[in-house]
This record gives structure tokens, C-alpha cells and sequence, in this order.
């Protein structure tokens, strides 16, 4: 019998290992493939070349990616 797939997978973006990314600017949710833990970040825009990053850990969401890990 085949385990049923954990729901929580398909609420985060599967990227490959160095692969870059655009992110939103508020909200967005990242998740470590190894560890599970959960972090929303939220970008500023300094100038062109410079941005300012904030993030925080969602024990919530870390705990749900953790429940139905393996």
C-alpha cells in the first residue's frame, strides 16, 4: 500500500539546490527541504542595487511540514 502524500506539499515551490528565485515582496513562504523549518521573508527595494530583507519563523506552518515528513 502506497503512503498517502503529505497535503502541505503543494503550499511551497519546489526549487532545485542553488537555483534562483524571484520572490514576492510580502509573504512569501520559505521552507528547507532537510530540516523543514519555515521562515516568511519580506523584501524592500533599497535603490537598483541593494535590497533590504526581514524574516521571521512560522512555528505553525514548521510544525505542520514536520508532522507529515517522514
Amino acid at each position: 500500500m502506497m503512503p498517502k502524500k503529505p497535503r502541505i506539499k503543494g503550499r511551497y515551490k519546489q526549487v532545485i539546490a542553488g537555483q534562483w528565485e524571484y520572490p514576492i515582496a510580502r509573504g512569501y513562504r520559505m521552507a528547507c527541504c532537510d530540516c523543514g523549518l519555515v521562515h516568511i521573508m519580506e523584501f524592500r527595494p533599497i535603490n537598483k542595487s541593494r535590497i533590504k530583507m526581514r524574516g521571521w519563523r512560522d512555528n505553525r506552518a514548521t510544525a505542520a511540514i514536520r508532522r507529515h515528513k517522514p
